[in-house]
């Protein structure tokens, strides 16, 4: 952007008086986003859930593993859909991103709660690109399973009807265009449960769902020239 335009877009200049003014009226307005928030994420934690079934295979650097172990002997897992089709050579540039920008896992683990990546490419792959990245998060590859398509994470209608951001295909295209020029893998974040003897799946998130659990983004959002930098 040249820098004429640049200086268009900032914010004008005031005088401290009329800053705060403004301030404080603009601060009203993110009380009411917070509440609205706590109140959303109340209700996140309400929705029903419903009973996992299926035996799921991943591999990991031990070897094939169950959905259970995912979990790491916690009560909760989340699970980040990393963009990775088995004939790509890397894992998508936007969930590399946002995989780098992950907090310290620790911090959910005390609270018991364990986070995977997986993928569908195969786990030689993967386990490439993971030590280059340099990444410690665990990370398992989901080849040859159903797991991303029964959560629609990648689309494929040869393996189940498809379901983009909880719209039918017939629905999306109403609402939105045709559902393929985004390609047949999405970014997605699955949430489970461990109860008793039973896994149950609580929640999923797609594309700018996801956009909340990047910390990069969310600072850039507080200042002037947003998202874009300097």
């Amino acid at each position: 952007m040249p820098e004429a335009e640049k200086q268009q877009s900032l914010p004008r200049i005031v005088s401290p008086q009329e800053w705060l003014a403004a301030r404080r009226e603009f601060l009203v307005r993110e009380k009411e986003f917070t509440r609205a928030r706590d109140a959303l994420n109340a209700q996140r934690r309400e929705l029903p859930m419903v009973a996992v079934e299926k035996d799921y295979v991943f591999e990991g650097p031990d070897g094939d593993v169950g959905l259970l172990d995912l979990f790491e002997g916690r009560r909760q897992l989340i699970v980040h859909h990393v963009m990775f089709d088995p004939s790509w050579d890397e894992g998508c540039s936007s969930c590399r991103f946002q995989i780098r920008d992950l907090g310290h896992l620790p911090h959910l683990h005390e609270r018991g709660t364990s986070l995977a990546l997986v993928s569908r490419a195969p786990y030689a792959k993967i386990q490439r690109y993971k030590e280059r990245m340099g990444w410690s998060v665990p990370y398992f590859s989901s080849y040859g399973s159903h797991f991303n398509y029964d959560f629609h994470a990648t689309l494929d209608e040869s393996k189940q009807p498809l379901l983009i951001n909880f719209r039918t295909k017939e629905e999306h295209e109403e609402a939105v265009g045709p559902w393929d020029v985004w390609g047949h893998e999405l970014p997605a974040v699955s949430v489970f449960l461990n109860e008793g003897d039973t896994i149950y799946h609580t929640y999923s998130s797609f594309s700018r769902g996801l956009d909340i659990l990047i910390f990069t983004l969310n600072y850039l959002d507080l200042t002037p020239l947003g998202r874009d930098g300097g």
